[in-house]
């Protein structure tokens, strides 16, 4: 039996389709919100955000970023970053030094305790991912990944 969530607010609404596409738009925003349910009440307890994960995630995976390439790959402002990646690095979850051949770049980099916070938020959701790939199979997590790389594409 599958795995429901008794959070308010949490289960699919029997919204008026508007539109052929709306039944998909609204599995894509519950599932997201399925996704990061955990990962966000995790991140709540350590006084952190979605918007704070998603700095994690990046640096994570990009050791020594520079900051404008931070916003570029977040696709956010350098004001919108600003206060979240304030946060981080006064927590210490993140490090930043001058860039040695460009001293007005900092550069980005996760702290032992930021690396323990991005891995353990990403762990949630990985497990919420694999559980569904589960489920749906091999060709089902196949067709989910041309969809979500073709709507990513858009950007």
């Amino acid at each position: 039996m599958p795995k429901t969530s008794q959070a308010a607010g949490l289960h699919r609404a029997s919204l008026a389709k508007l539109h052929d596409l709306d039944a998909a738009l609204e599995l894509m925003y519950y599932g997201w919100r399925g996704m990061t349910l955990e990962a966000d009440d995790y991140l709540a307890k350590q006084g952190l955000s979605r918007s704070h994960h998603r700095i994690l995630y990046v640096v994570a995976r990009r050791p020594d970023i520079a900051i404008g390439a931070l916003i570029e790959v977040l696709g956010i402002s350098k004001q919108a970053l600003n206060r979240p990646l304030g946060l981080l690095l006064e927590r210490k979850l993140l490090t930043s030094k001058r860039a040695p051949e460009q001293h007005r770049s900092k550069l980005l980099r996760l702290t032992a305790a930021g690396q323990k916070v991005e891995q353990t938020a990403s762990g949630h959701e990985r497990k919420v991912m694999r559980e569904a790939f589960d489920r749906a199979g091999a060709s089902g997590a196949a067709a989910w990944m041309a969809v979500m790389g073709a709507i990513a594409d858009n950007t």
